[in-house]
């Protein structure tokens, strides 16, 4: 997606895709996209209770049900509009609030209106101004809209992180109910009422202790990443998808070859016709068909539109019609014949059982897949966009950003998905819950998807109120439906949900109130050059990197330092991380540096923008990165290419390769060790009794041979950074205390409560993590919100 300020686009993580290339993707997506929905029929009509069915009209009904849902929704909602509206190869949610908050303006994500067009800046660009149309003018000035639009996308959030925990258990359990039916059907040589308990006994004993088991194999297996998980899973999937169609087939017409008339909408009117509170309540079970729709999109990051788009329309999509409607084909002609004849293993031929039993426990293992690498790139999106606590991201692929794994949630997961299965024992209720987070998760869905139709597309209004209430109203029959069952599962969703929409509100309260308090007091760049020499402050060797997450000014944690301890270091950086609403930013864009004060005074300022699907490097190989950005800023700076005029001087995007080459060039090494602690970052040593002590790797700097093309002024201050270098680093960080007015009402007391014990129980922040602690100096700073 273009960017405002030009044709280009932050699309680092992107690659162009060959043939051979989206194959292969399609493939991996069967096993981490599609589990999800192939796996539905093992309880789509198995939860319909039995005493709805009342003749074979009524299994035509349902299957009426399924296939034009499966079409709406999962066909021409998702695979054929929602995945066009992807934010660069990103979907989601917050994807789609992504493109609000650029487009629309209606962002409520932290931010420094007064350095915008800094942190926007993209050299050489012209920036383009868009007409503003009525609708954008009338959101963008209501500010209810802003608070209306966040909110949307953190539930929305929190229904995909939901439906990750209820998908598992219902997925597995209903497997293991399968396997449990066929044990119960094993023939013991003993007396009817003998035979009786052991069924029991296996109905009760069975089912929970190896679904259980099975959950916690299915979470260790996370770490190794969406791409080995996708090839393993591929096949398994393949081979259930062509199993269940091919019984799909043999039961259409072998059974009933009328049920495909059943596809007519004429049957959808009956049902609707003579229905009740119960037949209505039962069309949550209907909803569940669709599960793992709102996956297509979320997953989108791991794979690519084309790959996705092409799995489901020519293979998904028609093997589950031929699933169902021979399962329909089936009950029609098996009504209440049996206990459970509505189940998919009544319809399996005898001979193919044991088959069935295997590849459905491996299929149910396979279909929550899907909703937990979705929760993964979620959070991810929220952690980057400020909406989510800190947490430990790994990214398991080089080649698709989007690829990730959170350790911490994972565990996380498995942990609320065994208390789910333990708790509730029951398809039927875990079954309303699952329905509930998937339509909620689907109407956030439709009504952000709306507003992109009319502000980013600049469709015309007529077209986004049609979409809006096209397919709101569908799943407006399915929302009520659900909400039938609220007592039986569903409760558990609101708690569940209640309590993530809680602490990713208050993280991102907190993160606001401290960011407008860091604006608020920040000083004037001119204390610290002007007036701080006449306050006898000296300047120290070595390099100062003060990390701070305002982008002008002086931070006022650092003031407070110089004030009580009138000393810094002769090179001076001062270092912000800025998030951007867009998936990724080039490294070749993510610099951007500049000066504060004159020459002289030494001291520059570095801007890292990245976007909420990249990750933040680690400290050892980041201090490397800034310096180099450092002296290719020093060696361009006299050409004075790509600037940006702004009230500091002149910030440069630095990244690009220099026609003249690199102005440092780093030299890897290694040191010995001298039995203690240094400053420098890449010779801190920890010696433990008996033990040797470690080495850490040493990266020195040296400048390039002389080059008529480098100035004697430009030489001359490379080499005093190179010598700060060598003198050693520090780093300032700014240590935060929230004191509240005693004038807060309940909720921001509340809420300021809850960021302060989620900021001390939660991970550092990733700059942090590899900081030795001789060459930290943590500065405590109240916040009084």
């Amino acid at each position: 997606m273009g960017s405002p300020g030009g044709p280009r686009t932050y699309s680092g993580g992107l690659e162009k895709e060959t043939w051979r290339h989206t194959l292969t993707l399609s493939f991996q997506s069967l096993g981490v996209v599609y589990g999800r929905l192939s796996t539905a029929p093992l309880y789509v009509f198995g939860t319909i209770p039995a005493e709805e069915f009342l003749s074979d009209e009524t299994a035509y009904e349902y299957f009426s049900f399924i296939f034009w849902t499966l079409t709406i929704i999962s066909l021409l909602k998702y695979a054929l509009i929602v995945l066009r509206a992807n934010d660069s190869g990103e979907g989601g949610t917050f994807a789609l609030y992504s493109l609000l908050c650029r487009h629309a303006k209606v962002g409520l994500l932290p931010d420094d209106r007064s350095t915008h067009e800094v942190i926007c800046h993209e050299g050489g660009s012209p920036q383009r101004t868009k007409v503003e149309s009525r609708a954008r003018r009338a959101i963008k000035k209501r500010k209810s809209s802003h608070y209306l639009m966040l909110f949307s996308a953190l539930f929305g959030a929190c229904m995909i992180i939901g439906d990750a925990v209820l998908t598992p258990s219902i997925s597995v359990l209903s497997a293991s109910s399968g396997l449990q039916r066929s044990l119960s059907k094993i023939k013991y040589s003993s007396s009817e009422k003998r035979q009786q308990s052991i069924s029991d006994a296996l109905e009760r004993y069975v089912p929970v202790p190896f679904a259980c088991a099975v959950l916690v194999c299915l979470f260790m297996l996370q770490k190794h990443g969406t791409h080995k998980i996708g090839c393993m899973f591929g096949p398994v999937v393949s081979l259930w998808l062509l199993f269940i169609s091919g019984v799909g087939i043999y039961n259409i017409f072998q059974v009933n070859p009328k049920i495909i008339g059943a596809i007519s909408p004429a049957y959808m009117y009956k049902f609707v016709k003579n229905i009740n509170k119960r037949s209505w309540r039962s069309l949550g079970s209907i909803l569940l068909c669709v599960a793992g729709s709102e996956a297509m999109f979320a997953d989108l990051g791991h794979f690519s539109k084309k790959s996705i788009q092409i799995t489901f329309t020519c293979l998904i999509y028609p093997l589950l019609v031929l699933c169902y409607a021979g399962q329909a084909a089936f009950i029609s002609k098996n009504v209440n014949t049996s206990k459970d004849f509505n189940h998919l293993s009544k319809s399996i031929p005898n001979h193919l059982g044991h088959v069935f039993i295997v590849l459905s426990l491996l299929a149910s293992v396979i279909g929550s897949q899907a909703t937990i690498t979705a929760s993964f790139s979620i959070i991810n999106q929220c952690l980057a966009l400020g909406c989510f606590p800190r947490v430990k991201v790994i990214h398991t692929s080089d080649n698709r950003h989007g690829q990730v794994y959170i350790p911490d949630v994972n565990w996380l997961l498995m942990v609320l998905c065994l208390t789910v299965t333990i708790g509730f024992r029951d398809l039927h209720k875990i079954a309303s819950a699952a329905g509930l987070a998937i339509v909620s998760g689907m109407v956030v869905t439709t009504c952000l998807m709306s507003l992109v139709i009319a502000l980013q597309w600049e469709k015309p209004l007529y077209m986004s109120g049609c979409f809006l209430l096209f397919f709101g109203f569908v799943e407006a029959v399915y929302l009520s439906a659900c909400l039938l069952s609220f007592h039986k599962g569903g409760w558990y969703l609101v708690v569940l949900s209640a309590v993530t929409f809680t602490i990713m509100l208050a993280w991102h309260y907190g993160t606001k109130k401290k960011y407008e308090f860091d604006l608020q007091n920040k000083v004037p760049t001119e204390w610290l050059t002007d007036f701080s020499p006449g306050l006898g402050v000296s300047r120290v060797p070595g390099i100062g990197l003060i990390y701070t997450d305002i982008v002008s000014g002086i931070p006022a944690f650092f003031s407070h330092f110089i004030t009580n301890l009138p000393a810094f270091h002769q090179v001076l950086i001062f270092v912000s991380f800025k998030s951007l609403s867009v998936p990724h930013v080039p490294p070749s864009e993510r610099y951007l540096v500049g000066r504060v004060g004159a020459k002289d005074y030494r001291i520059y300022r570095c801007i890292v923008r990245y976007g909420y699907c990249d990750s933040v490097r680690d400290t050892d190989d980041f201090e490397q990165q800034i310096i180099c950005c450092i002296g290719d800023f020093i060696s361009l700076e006299e050409n004075d290419q790509e600037s940006l005029n702004s009230p500091e001087g002149r910030m440069m995007i630095v990244g690009k390769p220099s026609p003249e080459g690199k102005a440092l060039i780093p030299l890897h090494g290694s040191c010995s060790t001298l039995g203690h602690p240094n400053m420098e970052n890449d010779q801190t040593h920890v010696v433990s009794p008996g033990r040797n002590p470690v080495t850490r790797k040493k990266v020195r700097f040296m400048l390039p041979a002389n080059s008529p093309k480098m100035l004697k002024p430009v030489r001359e201050e490379l080499q005093e950074l190179v010598n700060a270098r060598e003198s050693g680093t520090a780093y300032f960080l700014g240590q935060s205390h929230l004191a509240l007015r005693g004038s807060s009402d309940f909720i921001k007391r509340f809420l300021i409560m809850a960021y302060v014990f989620l900021d001390k129980n939660c991970r550092e922040p990733p700059v942090a993590l590899n900081i030795p602690h001789a060459a930290l100096v943590e500065v405590g700073m109240v916040y009084t919100i």
